[in-house]
């Protein structure tokens, strides 16, 4: 017997031992995929690299006008997404303490109350031969100990911290959106502004126009065609107007939600008064993984569906429990604080799984899948922030000569414009040329607003790109 009993000893000692060195191998520790990025990930032939890149610079930095900075400081602290975003943060964080409390043993205590009496028709009650009533108190406290031998509760705690990191990237994405859409939109504000004193000057200039072909027509020199069509510009321009006053009210609109207000005016500047980095520094690939938050949030995600994979996979093996309880029992109350009213008990075991309805293996198979659909939606971010970054790179890049030769465009239809009208005036053309070359005047000049828009804007769009708005 002495011998059987030193085998069962030395058999469970060899077991739990093999079970702690299995153990070291069940849970895999998270190592971002090397094949993610490289150094082509977006094209920065037409723009310096650095090893810095611009977007680490606070967006006071790179908005200098001080009433958009203040909407953006509004916006940051009254915007409703912002504002969702922080509650998710919080509920994330309440989940990861709870996961960093799964160590600790679970402890209950409290007072209970029984009555029992039992049937006479049973084989314990014929023996007894009476009916007898027994009364029970207690005062039980129950403690339950999981040892975490595989990592399960580990890698519980660590898809937790991922899921908290990952709605803290989101609040900084809804930060660099919310930035980047303010200051868009404020930009835009800007070029309607200055279209809207463009159409007003065109319309006085066509109101004069109109005056002159009426004296014209008076003399003889042109018809109630011409008187006709020199109206239907001026009718065209004050059309104009009326859509352009529109935008920027519907524009204010949007604004104002953005910053959590009612809708209201906006106060801007002038188009004239914008400056923006003549230069963005681009830094390397790889920092996109530093400074974009949707590809941060991203690979959370991926962490988390990682160590979900190895909690599924810490299901398939034994799980040791420790179970105690103890406290008072009595059944007479006064009796119940008395020393031989104590009891306790200890329990311990390992559960093997064995058959489970295929729950165990299902839920390991979705979590494989699970990771590897984090791991393609990781690698479509990072390859989408590269592809913004590519095409703001080419958009902010072509813009002042693109402005160049639009200006040009501009000062060649108002030369015609000019010389067209002496010609009519002389009776040397038709007037149809003084009309197209007017509304090619018009179109140009606010090509002209539009272009330097598109230039802020991507230059916005650039710095969005990098990762920036969100520090």
């Amino acid at each position: 017997m002495k011998n059987l009993s030193i085998i069962i000893k030395g058999t469970a000692f060899s077991v739990l031992t093999a079970m702690l060195i299995t153990s070291c191998n069940i849970r895999k520790e998270y190592e971002r995929p090397a094949a993610v990025v490289d150094e082509k990930l977006f094209r920065t032939d037409m723009l310096p690299k650095d090893s810095t890149s611009t977007a680490n610079v606070s967006w006071k930095e790179i908005f200098t006008d001080p009433i958009l900075q203040k909407h953006i400081a509004k916006a940051l602290e009254n915007n409703l997404d912002i504002r969702i975003a922080i509650q998710n943060i919080i509920s994330a964080e309440a989940y990861l303490r709870q996961s960093k409390a799964a160590y600790q043993p679970t402890l209950s205590v409290g007072p209970g109350y029984t009555f029992q009496t039992q049937s006479l028709n049973t084989q314990f009650g014929q023996i007894i031969g009476e009916r007898r009533y027994v009364n029970q108190f207690d005062i039980t406290g129950s403690v339950t100990w999981e040892a975490d031998i595989w990592g399960k509760l580990k890698a519980q705690e660590k898809a937790q911290l991922a899921t908290y990191l990952g709605n803290v990237a989101a609040h900084q994405e809804v930060k660099s959106d919310l930035v980047s859409s303010i200051a868009s939109s404020y930009f835009q504000l800007l070029t309607l502004d200055d279209q809207k004193r463009i159409i007003q000057e065109t319309i006085k200039i066509r109101q004069n126009n109109l005056e002159t072909t009426k004296a014209l027509k008076v003399a003889g020199t042109l018809t109630e065609v011409a008187v006709q069509q020199s109206a239907a510009l001026v009718y065209n321009a004050e059309s104009l107007l009326i859509d352009i006053d529109t935008q920027i009210q519907q524009l204010e609109n949007t604004m104002s939600f953005l910053m959590g207000e009612p809708s209201k005016a906006i106060e801007r500047s002038t188009l004239e008064n914008q400056t923006l980095p003549a230069n963005f520094a681009l830094g390397y690939p790889a920092n996109l993984l530093a400074n974009r938050p949707d590809v941060m949030q991203a690979e959370f995600n991926l962490m988390n569906a990682f160590e979900l994979t190895n909690s599924a996979k810490a299901q398939f093996y034994p799980t040791l429990r420790l179970t105690g309880s103890g406290g008072l029992q009595s059944v007479d109350i006064d009796h119940l604080f008395s020393v031989n009213s104590l009891f306790a008990s200890i329990v311990g075991g390992l559960v093997q799984p064995i058959l489970n309805k295929r729950q165990i293996r299902t839920n390991y198979e979705v979590t494989l899948a699970n990771k590897e659909t984090a791991y393609l939606n990781f690698r479509k971010t990072v390859l989408t922030a590269g592809k913004e970054v590519s095409d703001a790179i080419r958009v902010f890049s072509v813009q002042d000569s693109f402005i160049d030769l639009k200006m040009k465009e501009l000062n060649a239809y108002k030369n015609s414009v000019e010389y067209s009208q002496e010609l009519v005036n002389y009776g040397m053309a038709n007037y149809l040329e003084v009309l197209n070359a007017s509304v090619n005047s018009l179109n140009a000049e606010l090509n002209i607003s539009n272009a330097q828009y598109s230039k802020m804007k991507a230059a916005v769009d650039l710095y969005k790109a990098l990762g920036g708005g969100w520090k």
